[in-house]
């Protein structure tokens, strides 16, 4: 009889969290598992859940949540033998998305799980923090930093508006790149560093990343004006843009962003001011899906 242990966002999704779980439990007991329903209060806490959770070595750790709560699972399980499952009940939901799982069902998303099996992927890893899908250090980062700073709205709208008012004053940046040992100086709106394909629920700015093929994808989206990138910004719905003469690809196993006064944010979560270092650990977690 498989054990699952099941962290919960309950907020997320302005609710669809809890409701996504609700709709997962009765499918995983008619399957037969045993389950053990958490949920902590904060980010914190709910990460010392998961730790003291994976430390029991269930068969499955499931996090139900958005991309942030995808991510504190990934600090749990990385490097160790119990598997993540994923409930997707955020507003990105774009590592669900890589994995093909059912976002609107928690019954369908939690069958992906209980029919399914551990499969390996690769994660990025910066310091002693992993993520899964894109680390983005530009244009898009700086809008989420003026997002994080606005009391309204709430939301995804509020990441909209906070986009619009970045793409009035937004001048491109000077990078400084290691790829692979070797180094590069160049101008650009952006530069994302990717282990799976898409950020912000469903733009596909590293269209082509696999999740297993032990490369990151460091994509450089080169100076345009402010009417070409709002005009380009639409084709990363669905990976057009890589036919545009600005945009460039690399295909690494260790990078090194810098950039003055640039802040990274990966699956999400602010992860500190560059420079940052990303390397991909291939197999560093399995998935249940």
């Amino acid at each position: 009889m498989p054990r699952a242990v099941v962290l919960t966002n309950p907020t997320s999704g302005k609710g669809r969290g809890a409701r996504m779980r609700d709709e997962a439990l009765p499918r995983f007991h008619g399957a037969g598992w045993r389950t053990t329903a958490l949920y902590g209060r904060d980010a914190e806490e709910s990460l010392d859940l998961a730790r003291a959770a994976v430390a029991e070595e269930p068969d499955v750790l499931v996090v139900c949540g958005g991309d942030g709560m995808v991510n504190l699972g990934l600090q749990a399980v990385a490097g160790t033998d119990v598997p993540i499952g994923i409930l997707p009940g955020g507003t990105g939901n774009d590592i669900a998305r890589s994995l093909d799982i059912p976002q609107r069902d928690g019954a369908a998303a939690a069958a992906r799980i209980i029919n399914g099996s551990p499969r390996p992927i690769d994660l990025a890893r910066v310091g002693d923090r992993w993520y899964g899908g894109v680390l983005a250090a530009g244009f898009d980062s700086v809008a989420n930093e003026r997002a994080n700073r606005m009391r309204w709205p709430k939301g995804q709208m509020r990441y909209n508006l906070a986009t619009l008012a970045e793409l009035r004053v937004f001048e491109p940046l000077h990078y400084v790149l290691d790829l692979d040992g070797e180094e590069r100086q160049v101008e650009a709106m952006l530069v994302a560093v990717g282990n799976g394909p898409s950020y912000g629920g469903g733009l596909r700015i590293t269209h082509g990343a696999v999740l297993d093929d032990g490369l990151l994808d460091v994509v450089l989206i080169k100076p345009m004006g402010r009417v070409e990138l709002a005009r380009t910004f639409p084709k990363l719905f669905n990976g057009t843009h890589v036919n545009h003469p600005q945009y460039e690809r690399h295909l690494v196993r260790r990078v090194t962003v810098a950039s003055a006064g640039i802040v990274g944010y990966a699956d999400g979560e602010r992860f500190g001011p560059l420079p940052l270092t990303v390397e991909c650990v291939p197999g560093a977690v399995k998935v249940w899906a």
